[in-house]
């Protein structure tokens, strides 16, 4: 059976995981952190996607971000995957693929998570028990869209901006955002939508969405059906 494309829409973020193969380590320094990120910087422009938010874990990446033509999410991970897959290569005299598979990805087509998408990806490191606050975690955009801190990898999405009247405004809403308590319930539909590359949110245009594709755009109910 042939693979789906990933979907993309231009203009609708997405929410991506890229894990390394078998999940074992892809970063294994503070170089390599920097690596990456300097060329996604690089190849977000080329491609023309707007990175909002990311994390870059020990054996895999989160990414929330806006593809602004349908080509160039892939794109942008083709060229950022086999740049860095050389570099770790040539680094520890290795061969072979470092990733596991294609990424994942889903839209975040309800507008409603996409600031819990946000969270989800910058508490990783607090979720994992390698920090007590995201803000101490150097490789994650949580200090850029929750303190200010200059990174120029991030481009605020509009529903971030629509949070305050100022940038010290979204700033703030957002902190209180994060440090709120996780629904566990939203958390679960996330992993779900991504891991079966899926549309976050169940509204009537993602049941338009599934008609023009001709495919399932939301999970179906777990087991058998009813007689």
């Amino acid at each position: 059976m042939p693979r789906h494309a990933r979907l993309v829409i231009p203009d609708v973020p997405v929410h991506l995981i890229q894990r390394g193969h078998n999940r074992h380590a892809c970063f294994f320094g503070e170089d390599d952190f920097q690596y990456y990120l300097r060329w996604l910087m690089r190849f977000a422009k080329e491609s023309g996607c707007a990175i909002h938010s990311y994390v870059l874990m020990t054996n895999h990446v989160h990414l929330a971000l806006t593809p602004h033509d349908s080509g160039g999410l892939a794109l942008l991970m083709k060229m950022l995957n086999q740049r860095y897959v050389a570099h770790i290569n040539k680094q520890r005299s290795w061969t072979g693929t470092l990733w596991e598979g294609r990424f994942k990805s889903c839209l975040i087509f309800d507008q409603s998570y996409f600031l819990t998408c946000m969270r989800y990806i910058e508490l990783n490191p607090v979720r994992a028990g390698m920090v007590g606050h995201p803000r101490d975690y150097p490789w994650s955009s949580y200090r850029a869209n929750a303190e200010g801190t200059f990174n120029p990898c991030i481009t605020p999405h509009a529903i971030y901006q629509s949070q305050g009247d100022t940038e010290a405004d979204q700033r703030s809403a957002y902190r209180n955002f994060v440090s709120s308590n996780e629904d566990q319930i939203h958390t679960d539909n996330i992993r779900r939508a991504t891991n079966g590359n899926y549309a976050l949110g169940e509204t009537v245009s993602t049941e338009e969405l599934a008609t023009a594709l001709g495919r399932r755009v939301t999970p179906g109910k777990r087991g058998r059906p009813h007689k």
